[in-house]
């Protein structure tokens, strides 16, 4: 298939317009079959309670191009499942499994052109969104609600690009509390963090770093992904705590250390003033991430170093990103079964 004459290499984590987006609309009870849109735009009522009240979601996975052509989804069913929890805790109607599938697989055929070529070192991210539109003024659940999923292609997440080393620092802000919303993907959990983030960039860091918000102790997770850390004994641990969000990366990285490095594998709460100097490599991982080695942490009024003195990417780390990516674009035998084709 022709690709759109865009140099690959360039792009950024950015926004760029590409030619349909998938549209499902729910009334009265039930979801419509959905659409394919040309327009980027969403007309939405002043009186809608995605403004309001911020009753709205959304989910993040990427496609890639193999070697041979096709185009590959990774653990699509796992964002289902993930919006199938938001829209729970968020009183909105869950959208069904097949409409968030079938929307996904009609997204991407309908701009194969701007799934980046194998070897590019980009993907085309998917983003689907469910937001309560129509007009309401009280606080309660909207009336109507819109499933839309658009797509763009993206290089990486840091600017720095690839699997390059960056570094946290410990935020003074709570990121969400348990029996909160951390858990789930809503919309509300992030623009909170924005400042946070400028916060931490003015200390040096990438981004901000969370700890509990009843003691201030215990890792939770980065501003825009979750935490991984291997120690000396061929243990890979990260944080437990009913306000991280479920990151489907952090689930296959998991598995990939338990099934493929053999490393021992602990998921508890992580004290870091205790225990930071056990920890030999930190990651960040998410989708838009993929797997971040994170070489220093700011906290306590200094820097907090690991693998090569804060400045090399660990060989967990660099074997985890290896074959998680490998996986990802069809050049190591899947053995999970995570990757989906989408015909074309």
């Amino acid at each position: 298939m022709t690709k759109q004459p865009i140099d690959w290499s360039k792009l950024g984590f950015e926004y760029t317009k590409t030619d349909y987006r998938f549209s499902a609309k729910w009334e009265d009870g039930q979801w419509n079959d959905g659409e394919l849109l040309t327009s980027e735009y969403m007309t939405l009522h002043e009186g809608s309670p995605a403004l309001h009240y911020a009753q709205q979601c959304f989910e993040g996975l990427k496609a890639q191009t193999a070697e041979d052509g096709r185009i590959l989804l990774f653990r699509p069913e796992l964002n289902a499942e993930r919006m199938h929890n938001t829209s729970l805790r968020l009183s909105m109607p869950v959208v069904p499994h097949e409409l968030f599938l079938r929307g996904v697989h009609e997204a991407v055929r309908a701009n194969a052109s701007w799934v980046p070529p194998y070897g590019s070192g980009a993907s085309l991210y998917i983003r689907p969104l469910l937001i309560g539109v129509g007009s309401n003024m009280g606080l309660r659940p909207a009336k109507q609600y819109e499933f839309r999923v658009m797509v763009c292609p993206v290089g990486p997440y840091y600017k720095s690009g690839g699997l390059s080393v960056i570094s946290l620092a410990v935020s003074d802000f709570d990121r969400a509390s348990p029996h909160g919303t951390g858990d789930v993907k809503a919309g509300a959990n992030y623009p909170g963090g924005l400042y946070a983030t400028k916060k931490a960039q003015e200390l040096g860091a990438y981004e901000a770093l969370y700890l509990d918000a009843a003691e201030h102790r215990y890792i939770e997770e980065a501003g825009s992904a979750n935490v991984v850390i291997s120690l000396a004994n061929n243990t890979l641990i990260t944080p437990k705590s009913a306000a991280i969000l479920p990151s489907i990366t952090r689930r296959s990285i998991i598995d990939i250390a338990r099934h493929e490095l053999g490393m021992h594998i602990e998921e508890r709460p992580i004290d870091l003033r205790k225990e930071v100097d056990s920890f030999v490599e930190v990651a960040a991982c998410g989708t838009a991430a993929v797997l971040s080695p994170v070489g220093k942490i700011w906290f306590d009024n200094k820097w907090h170093y690991f693998y090569g003195n804060g400045e090399k990417v660990g060989p967990v780390m660099q074997s985890l990103y290896d074959i998680l990516c490998q996986i990802q674009k069809g050049e190591r035998l899947d053995r999970f079964g995570w990757t989906h084709a989408v015909k074309l």
